[in-house]
This record gives C-alpha cells, structure tokens and sequence, in this order.
C-alpha cells in the first residue's frame, strides 16, 4: 500500500523512529476526539504536527476541519501537497518541525527549523489574549525517545507565554506513553509517579484523557517492523495515551506571573527533588528562618513531605514566598536558573 511504501522509504540509520496513524477507526476516532470540546462558534485552526502519510489528515478534512499539516520529513511533503494542490484552501502544507521552533540565535534558519512568528503567520493566526478562546488545537504523536524532554520544554514555553503560547491558550492533544500520562495525573504521596512535572502540568493545565489505544495499532518505520515499546518495572505501559491539555484561564490571575514563573518552576522542582523530605527543611535551606509561621499560615502541618502537597499547594506556597517578608531570591543564583533550563 502507499501507507506502507512511505514508511519503508523513511527507514534508515539517519531517520528517528517514529509511529504513524494508518487504521482507518483509529483516524475516525482521534477526528471525533479533536472535533469534540470546541463550541460551534469558534473551530479552532487544527496544526496537525507530524501528520506523515496523512491517514488522519483526509479523515480530518472530509469531516470539514480545516487542517495545518506541519511535516519535517521531505519523504512525505510531496503527497501531502499533492492533497493541498487538489482542495480549496482547507490544507495548508508547512515544512516544518515543531519541536525545532524558535531555536537561539538570530538570522534565517533552514527548514524544518523556523521560528513560531514565522509558523503563525503562514497559517493566517493572530495572537490572542490569555483570556480569550483557544485559537489554534495542535495534535501530534510525542517521539517515544524525546517524551520527557519535549514536556518539559512545553512547560517552560508556557510558564513564560513564549514561543507557540505568545499566540494564546494553545491546546495540545498528544498521543503519549501510558507511563507518562500516570505521571502527568498522579496525586500527592504517589511514592513514584507524582514529581515537579505532576505539579507543574496540573497548575498550568485542564488534562483530559481523551482515548487509550494499544501500541500495535500504530505503524511504525522500523526495520524489523517492531513496535519497540518502552517496558517499565513500576507503572503501567501497554497503550499510547491521546492526551489533552488545555492551558488555564486563570494561571496568571494571581501573583504568579510569566516574569516570575521560571522561579516557581525551580521552587516546584528543588521541593520535589528530594520527595521523602520535609517541606520545612526545603525552605530552612533557602535561609527562611520563618518557615514554620509560613507553613502555619497556610495551615500546611509542620511535618509535611514535599510529596504531601497537592499542585495548589504549591502555587499557594510560591505566592505567599513571593508576598512575604521572608522571601529573598539570595539563593535563586544564576547557575540554578540555567540547571533548570537544560532539563
């Protein structure tokens, strides 16, 4: 089939791995997800990241969804413009990567590299305010190898309002690891699964499961033909998790802002490090000689664990460090700030 021949043309020692729609329920079903959710008044534009044969993108279109394919791989940019080519303005083909926006520096870069202004331009979308509806939903398949990585380099992005989120509440719906959507979901005192990236994604986001599908469902461009599906000891992992995380409304309502969020992302994170230990011990560590009347006040009992305190706990404890007499940034030191960025 063509689906099969694309695949095998992309197989090589150069070429990631990476999995594909090719069943056609599973199309029809990630279609619904996607249409679901959006009030009929406002259809948000759909970038579809990494469509690859384009079984998902005509299903998408024949259900009238307008369609922003955003394809890195040259193997696969010549049938999807065909398609273009052949509609009346409904599919928009860029080559492109998004996970390979805004990269550092200045100047012209070459494709699938491109800047986020760039990106949305070319796709005719304005920037909104925070507040305002969803303007753009991005779907895509996370690559297995890269997961962790690109969440946190989502979360950065939109802590700070950069890159795709200076355009608004971008909705991401991704299809990950099972082990990964645990993680994003888990709740406090989770021995394992509940860490910074739990907090961090629950105070910026809505998460919804929107469907769980088997990993043998996907097409894959591997030579053998596996599915090399990642095993792990302590957390389920036998389906790809479609995923939707909607950022908040009200995530800058209070005291947390974009200019001070990478502070925030540091105190979830240094708290977080060390799970089994006690929260006033943390903040002793960060020369807050108060500590226990912080806690107090916030009625969090003195002997709690930093795995104790729910995600808007957090929020809660950073804003009152931020509105407190006891609060320094003496030990947020520069060196700390770029740890965290080279997660």
């Amino acid at each position: 089939s063509e689906t099969e021949w694309l695949v095998q043309h992309l197989q090589g020692p150069a070429v990631p791995f990476r999995r594909f729609i090719a069943c056609p329920r599973l199309a029809r079903t990630v279609q619904q997800c996607l249409q679901g959710g959006a009030s009929p008044d406002h259809q948000p534009v759909l970038l579809e990241y990494a469509p690859g044969p384009g079984i998902l993108t005509r299903t998408l279109l024949n259900a009238g969804v307008r369609v922003v394919a955003l394809e890195s791989s040259s193997a696969f940019l010549q049938n999807l413009q065909s398609l273009e080519n052949s509609l009346d303005g409904q599919l928009k083909v860029i080559h492109g990567d998004l996970f390979r926006l805004d990269p550092l520096g200045t100047g012209p870069v070459k494709p699938p590299a491109m800047y986020s202004d760039q990106l949305f331009e070319t796709m005719g979308v304005a920037a909104v305010p925070w507040r305002a509806d969803v303007p753009v939903k991005v779907f895509g398949i996370l690559q297995q190898r890269k997961e962790r990585n690109i969440l946190w380099r989502l979360l950065f992005a939109l802590y700070e309002c950069s890159s795709i989120f200076r355009y608004g509440r971008i909705e991401l719906n991704f299809f990950i690891s099972e082990k990964e959507y645990k993680v994003l979901t888990a709740k406090p005192k989770d021995a394992r699964a509940y860490q910074a990236l739990t907090v961090l994604w629950q105070v910026g986001c809505e998460i919804q499961l929107l469907h769980m599908e088997p990993w043998s469902s996907f097409v894959t461009n591997s030579k053998n033909g596996g599915l090399a599906v990642p095993k792990t000891m302590w957390l389920p992992n036998d389906h790809l998790c479609l995923v939707r995380l909607t950022p908040r409304q009200d995530l800058f309502a209070g005291s947390l802002k974009p200019t001070n969020s990478l502070p925030f992302i540091f105190t979830v994170k240094q708290c977080l490090a060390k799970p089994k230990s006690k929260l006033i011990d943390r903040l002793n560590s960060w020369s807050l000689d108060k500590g226990g009347k912080l806690l107090k006040e916030l009625e969090i009992p003195q002997n709690a664990r930093t795995r104790d305190l729910c995600p808007e706990g957090y929020r809660r404890l950073f804003e009152a460090l931020q509105t407190s007499d006891m609060f320094t940034e003496t030990w947020f030191h520069d060196d700390a700030l770029e740890s965290i960025r080279n997660i």
